[in-house]
């Protein structure tokens, strides 16, 4: 037997072990070739959203190569871990560190180059079919399937990389172990764990903290507080497996009524042990499910605001004339004509807005900052011209209403205090309210001090009689019945569908069906993306609680056969088995959903709408999965136990 093939018998030997590692590295390595396919294919790159498809899969290949390589390396040391002994035997034979090194480098480049195959061949199968979904994502015509070169040597020569620097840290990994402890590794002194009293009480300290601060967060604050609070329950959640959770099992190991119950005393015994030994897995398990179900849901909820984008953009067209300039006249007509000729009915609307200096009545506020007004009446004839019911009442004179920029943005106004503003003419407006509408896009008009808002909606009278007004400018909106079909409408003057007030020229356009095809195309591939991203780290989850069952599968095999030559039954062993599998698939797993909904709640601070359905959807479906992962698990675990009972 030559040194190649006996590197490939041990991995043919260790396949059960090895089976989890190779099918999620083979799956990542399929995803990340799958991500690759969209930015090389040559129909995508005719699409006006092709660069947010380009920055979206690129995203996604680039997050799963960085986790592709951490999971290997873990998953490695795991697996050598388990070996330890073999290797120790081995050296005992006359095997050399040199030889050692070779044999593990050439087993995990075996595994390596069979799991790059596997992605690639598999995502050439089924490269169709996901080239249908992400289509249909796009809400485009399904794409016809092609294999560019770029695709395949990208896939390949990156994972070829990958696993060759982890074969070539895994020989490193090793050096420092003494014979003796490698040989001793099937059977090493096991002390009993404690816990401590006080880095329990941390742990839930610290968890508390983080869901605290979670739940508490604000538009404003959700931002830096991110960060933080991931940190926190991080550690919270190892210091719950590693200290907490054996303090809680030794305590109900020590309740005789319970222990003492039917199997109980059998399932308890040694759980304390499991967590321990166990304590990095379930934290891994756990924060990778988190991360899991925070991806998915938050791109499942993020479409949540297209259906507030019809508020935020009344006018199907929305055209901005600053003082000054003489491109209006043709422009309105090039906008009209194009209406016409898709045969779009259609209403305009003209009406001024005026720009003043003004400042807060505090005397410790800093003056001079511009102020946007428009009269109630010109407000009120916007909203009725979009459609929308008129809620607000009229301010009185030397009131005003504070004009949204986005209805989105109504999370952030919730801190903020209604001021006052001192004009040039010596007038003070009052801010009563927020307005129920968004009368202007707010891509129209001018960054304001307070970038939430748009500016104020004042008393007819008072609008009229503003004569010390810094600028007017004429607002012109276009409305129809159907906005989506203004797509791709007089793409010269507004590339990509709006040209921002703050870009210089001497006019600002909203189109509010190219923005909203723009939109939905960037919400629907970030959720394609989210959903590949998410199934790896979700399969990943499982490929590391399959592979550390397997790895301890002969020591339970041992276990369970001792106990079955004492008189346990069936019934009784499948009940204990299942406990054991219950606890080592769903504390993960229901942990992880409580950071989930705790980090879905800081989240809906930043949206004015509800995505708690959304929320629901995911965290359900991912259960679902979870349930069927175990017990196909169960059955087959059991199965391979029940080969050793008497």
């Amino acid at each position: 037997m030559t040194f190649r093939q006996f590197a490939s018998s041990n991995v043919l030997r260790n396949k059960r072990t090895y089976a989890a590692y190779f099918l999620c590295s083979a799956f990542s390595v399929m995803i990340f070739f799958i991500c690759t396919l969209f930015i090389y294919h040559p129909e995508l790159r005719q699409q006006i959203f092709y660069p947010v498809v380009v920055q979206a899969m690129a995203g996604a290949a680039l997050i799963m190569y960085v986790f592709s390589f951490f999971f290997v390396l873990y998953s490695v040391g795991a697996f050598m871990n388990t070996r330890k002994r073999e290797f120790g035997i081995l050296l005992m034979h006359g095997m050399t560190d040199r030889q050692l090194s070779n044999m593990l480098f050439l087993e995990n480049m075996i595994i390596g180059v069979s799991a790059i195959a596997t992605g690639i061949v598999s995502g050439i199968i089924t490269g169709k079919l996901f080239l249908m979904a992400g289509s249909a994502f796009l809400g485009i015509s399904p794409l016809p399937f092609r294999l560019p070169a770029g695709a395949l040597g990208l896939t390949a020569a990156s994972y070829a990389v990958l696993f060759i620097i982890i074969s070539l840290c895994i020989p490193w990994l090793l050096r420092s172990k003494k014979l003796i402890d490698l040989v001793q590794s099937g059977q090493p002194l096991r002390p009993e764990p404690g816990a401590s009293r006080g880095l329990s009480v941390l742990a839930v300290v610290l968890l508390l903290l983080g869901y605290g601060l979670a739940a508490t967060s604000t538009a404003s604050t959700l931002t830096y507080r991110m960060v933080p609070v991931t940190l926190i329950t991080i550690a919270g959640t190892y210091l719950f497996y590693t200290q907490l959770g054996v303090k809680l099992v030794g305590r109900i190991a020590r309740s005789r009524p319970f222990a003492w119950k039917q199997t109980n005393l059998i399932s308890l015994a040694g759980l304390h042990y499991r967590l321990r030994d166990h304590a990095q897995l379930f934290s891994i398990v756990t924060v990778v499910l988190a991360i899991s179900f925070c991806s998915v849901g938050v791109f499942v909820s993020i479409p949540v605001l297209s259906k507030q984008f019809e508020e935020d953009f009344p006018a199907a067209v929305g055209y901005m004339s600053k003082e000054g300039s003489s491109l209006d006249a043709a422009h309105l007509s090039e906008i009209s004509q194009e209406l016409g000729s898709r045969s779009i009915p259609f209403e305009a609307l003209t009406l001024p807005i005026k720009y003043v200096q003004a400042q807060p009545s505090r005397a410790d506020s800093q003056p001079g900052h511009l102020l946007t007004l428009m009269s109630y009446s010109d407000y009120k004839q916007a909203v009725l011209m979009s459609g929308q019911p008129l809620i607000d009442e009229p301010p009185a004179r030397e009131e005003a209403l504070v004009l949204v920029a986005s209805q989105n943005d109504r999370t952030y106004l919730r801190g903020r205090k209604l001021t006052s503003h001192v004009l040039t003419s010596g007038l003070t407006l009052q801010e009563t309210r927020y307005t129920k509408h968004v009368a202007v896009p707010e891509y129209l008009l001018p960054d304001l001090e307070d970038e939430h808002i748009s500016g104020l909606v004042v008393h007819d009278e008072v609008f009229a009689e503003l004569s010390h007004t810094l600028q007017t400018d004429l607002y012109t909106g276009f409305y129809v019945e159907d906005y989506r079909q203004t797509e791709a409408l007089v793409p010269e003057l507004a590339p990509g569908g709006s040209v921002r007030y703050t870009e210089g020229l001497p006019y600002a356009l909203t189109v509010s069906g190219t923005l909203y095809s723009m939109r939905d195309s960037l919400y629907s591939i970030l959720l394609f993306a989210a959903l590949l991203v998410g199934t790896v780290f979700f399969i990943a989850a499982g490929s590391f609680l399959y592979f550390r069952l397997y790895a301890n599968l002969d020591a339970d095999q041992r276990h369970y056969a001792t106990l079955s030559r004492l008189g346990i039954t069936d019934s009784e062993f499948s009940r204990i088995v299942t406990g054991q599998l219950a606890l080592l698939f769903f504390v993960p797993i229901g942990l992880a959903i409580v950071h989930s909904i705790f980090a879905f709640i800081a989240l809906q601070s930043y949206f004015y709408l509800s995505i708690a359905a959304e929320m629901g959807v995911v965290l359900v479906s991912f259960l679902m999965m979870q349930v069927v992962y175990f017990f196909f698990i169960r059955s087959q675990y059991l199965r391979k136990l029940r080969k050793s009972m008497v």
